[in-house]
């Protein structure tokens, strides 16, 4: 008797400001599932933190007309196990009674940002014992705040750009020497956000008042982080039963209007968008590249996958600047595409990740 088909949930959508980002990444993932491998049940997580059972057709989540998609609001909820071991998953419909959705055997959440991508999504699925792809509890709560995530970095000894984190409600006044001391043009940032929002560069101290606004707009956590002339330099990770690997270094070549690779760059207009993979580097270059991404890799504990940003000065220095545990997945994302230029296609890895997580224990690893 051949054994049962396995059945994994796509999780998605989210009540962060990358809410139609991770809607996009789900019409990616939900694509390439192979539906006679896998029993494919779509959970839509909506902007107030409602789960629903949403449409698994991939079409259902493109960008149409400049338009990101979104969960819509339904009048049922979807309801996880409340006990450790216990796989049913159950929809509450709006009078209160309860059925039964299905046995689900492993979960891929695709939230980007808080409230899904920071570790409390992942200690939610780790208080009842079901396996999912991607980061533990505590590397995806370093991997979303960047003043802790920096911290282990450095940590680990990798070098990093110098940096002032601005907490919840101080005054930049009061750190303004510091701020100040790291040299024009800097780039401000919310601590804990992703997918490019909320970020501006300064190239004069008059406009800073007005970026860290935009930037607290979206975090009131903010960093403000010396720029690094050169260029960005993006690798891949993969952790399978096999070991831990990094993909071909990739590079984003921006044009158009765009000073830097911003929303609109990665999601709205990818006509003015180049990736060249692998990234024109001398051997040795790319060699620590592939390097110190593994290094940012283990420093945070993260598992399954990543993509870790570095820089490359113009001197030839790299410095790591950021790790993204579970970065944009469309089939046109940085991601997949270096893997692909690696040798590992779109549907191969999300192959690859589900049946890790599948094979992975719970508990403590």
């Amino acid at each position: 008797m051949s054994a049962p088909t396995p059945t994994v949930a796509v999780l998605f959508g989210g009540r962060s400001s990358e809410h139609g980002v991770s809607c996009v990444t789900a019409g990616g993932v939900l694509g390439a599932l192979d539906r006679e491998s896998w029993n494919v049940i779509a959970i839509g997580v909506t902007d107030d933190g409602r789960w629903t059972l949403a449409s698994n057709d991939p079409h259902a989540w493109r960008i149409v007309d400049g338009t990101m998609p979104h969960v819509p609001h339904a009048d049922h909820a979807v309801r996880p196990p409340v006990t450790a071991g216990d796989r049913m998953w159950r929809i509450e419909l709006s009078d209160g009674t309860v059925h039964e959705l299905g046995e689900i055997d492993v979960v891929f959440p695709l939230l980007h940002g808080p409230w899904g991508e920071d570790g409390t999504l992942q200690g939610a699925l780790e208080l009842v014992d079901v396996r999912y792809v991607g980061a533990g509890v505590l590397a995806s709560a370093l991997g979303m705040d960047k003043q802790f995530m920096r911290a282990a970095f450095a940590d680990a000894g990798l070098p990093i750009t110098p940096g002032v984190v601005l907490r919840p409600g101080e005054a930049f006044e009061g750190r303004q020497s510091e701020i100040e001391a790291l040299g024009l043009p800097v780039f401000v940032k919310p601590a804990r956000a992703g997918s490019s929002m909320g970020i501006s560069r300064v190239d004069a101290w008059e406009a800073l008042p007005a970026a860290l606004a935009h930037a607290a707009s979206h975090d009131p956590k903010v960093l403000v982080e010396r720029a690094v002339v050169g260029r960005e330099i993006e690798t891949a990770v993969l952790a399978t039963a096999d070991g831990v690997r990094a993909s071909l270094p990739g590079e984003i070549v921006t044009g158009g209007d765009h000073a830097f690779y911003d929303f609109e760059a990665k999601y709205l207009d990818e006509g003015n968008v180049q990736l060249l993979c692998p990234a024109r580097l001398a051997d040795v270059v790319a060699a620590e590249v592939a390097s110190i991404a593994i290094r940012a890799f283990t420093a945070v504990g993260a598992e399954s996958l990543a993509r870790v940003d570095v820089f490359v000065g113009d001197d030839g220095r790299v410095t790591v600047n950021e790790i993204n545990t579970m970065p944009g997945f469309t089939p046109t994302s940085m991601y997949p595409r270096m893997w692909a230029a690696t040798g590992i296609g779109y549907t191969e890895l999300v192959e690859k990740l589900v049946r890790t997580a599948l094979e992975r224990s719970v508990g403590l690893r």
